[in-house]
């Protein structure tokens, strides 16, 4: 039996690398991971505005008080952090987390498909450009193979030159003998042998990334994979670190529609989102410290607290930029304030802050894609939309 390692030496990493490998090693390679989050996430109850005077009103009972039990983890004396994302507190206190709020894609009609359909394509509205601003810039920038840790690629990389997928099963893997008996099966097809021989060795291989181990192939019995985003999260950091690995790849997270009970659904969520961060930035070791993780959703929600506990629709949310790479340790907002008289519509809170100007900063100072790309090419006839500046080191 042949396990990883012993693979590895005998096949050669190249041999398993993926494509694109040429960038890996070169001086200034730097990581991007960006999380989708899809539902539209609620900023103001993530991110709260403890500081605001309008703000306890505002949101009646999904306010949250200051420290203490159920309180928010106070930011900077005027923004607190919901507890369900005290696994970010330590990226917060090493200054590589950053909160950007008030922010909102061009979009204004609050349809999750469409808004989805903006957010990932860079335009000014939906269904304007066939393919994504990820895509585009990871084509035009030349930064190789870009991973979608999804069951397959969404909007957001498409137009990359070789983008691909990656999700675990939930199901079990299939038990040693029968792998053995499929093996003899093939065994008279040279084509086909070689194939699956071939995709065997490569699912060890990614098995041993994403569970950490030399395990030998077949000495175990099959197990059902997680699916949880923190576990995910751990692997894409493996994965994006192993020899010839991706530099740039996309995660989804859903769970964020909380149209009733948000009190309660949403704590989910939110841990999940900050024990996968903090996974990724522990599976990503050294190279943490050159990587940017931006989370954003198609819209935030209403101010004001629906009938059923919940919050509808709205635009203005916020955005979580994390990573060594980072300038973090602060809330980037040009506060608008929550009094009624400030809401757009009179629900919503109003975007002070296009997302494209913090897109456009990550890779512009980050990746080092040229203006006149982003403004023509990345987010077409955006000339107007300017990186935001200082939000990387």
């Amino acid at each position: 039996m042949l396990n990883r390692r012993a693979f590895l030496a005998a096949a050669g990493a190249a041999a398993l690398s993926f494509p694109g490998q040429g960038l890996a090693g070169l001086p200034g390679d730097r990581w991007l991971v960006v999380i989708i989050l899809r539902g539209g996430m609620d900023g103001l109850h993530a991110v709260p505005p403890l500081g605001d005077p309008s703000y306890g009103a505002a949101r009646g009972a999904l306010a949250l008080g200051r420290g203490g039990e159920g309180g928010a983890l106070d930011l900077d004396g005027f923004f607190g952090l919901h507890p369900a994302l005290v696994g970010l507190e330590p990226l917060w206190r090493r200054k590589e987390l950053a909160v950007v709020h008030a922010v909102a894609s061009p979009y204004r009609n609050r349809s999750h498909f469409d808004g989805q359909d903006v957010l990932e394509g860079g335009g000014v509205k939906a269904h304007a450009t066939g393919d994504g601003w990820l895509g585009r810039a990871v084509a035009d920038g030349g930064r190789g193979e870009a991973l979608a840790v999804a069951q397959a690629v969404p909007l957001i990389l498409r137009g990359a030159a070789a983008p691909s997928s990656w999700s675990p099963s939930p199901m079990p893997g299939l038990p040693p003998e029968q792998i053995r008996a499929l093996s003899a099966l093939y065994a008279d097809d040279p084509l086909f042998s070689a194939a699956f021989e071939d995709g065997v060795q490569m699912e060890a291989f990614i098995a041993g990334l994403v569970d950490g181990d030399d395990k030998t192939m077949g000495e175990e019995q099959p197990k059902k994979k997680s699916t949880a985003f923190p576990d995910l999260a751990m692997a894409a950091g493996r994965l994006l670190t192993a020899p010839g690995g991706p530099r740039v790849a996309v995660m989804e997270l859903g769970g964020w529609d909380t149209h009733t009970g948000q009190a309660n659904r949403m704590a989910q969520p939110l841990a999940q989102l900050a024990d996968g961060i903090a996974a990724l930035a522990k599976s990503m070791g050294t190279a943490w410290a050159k990587t940017v993780v931006v989370a954003a959703s198609e819209f935030g929600r209403t101010v004001a607290m629906n009938g059923t506990s919940g919050t509808d629709h709205g635009t203005g949310g916020a955005m979580f930029l994390a990573g060594g790479a980072v300038k973090g340790g602060r809330v980037i907002a040009d506060w608008p304030g929550l009094d009624t008289s400030r809401l757009l519509d009179g629900r919503d809170l109003r975007p002070t802050l296009d997302g494209r100007s913090v897109f456009k900063a990550v890779l512009r100072d980050h990746l080092h894609l040229s203006t006149p790309s982003l403004d023509s090419i990345v987010f077409p006839d955006s000339a107007a939309i300017k990186p935001l500046d200082g939000l990387i080191g």
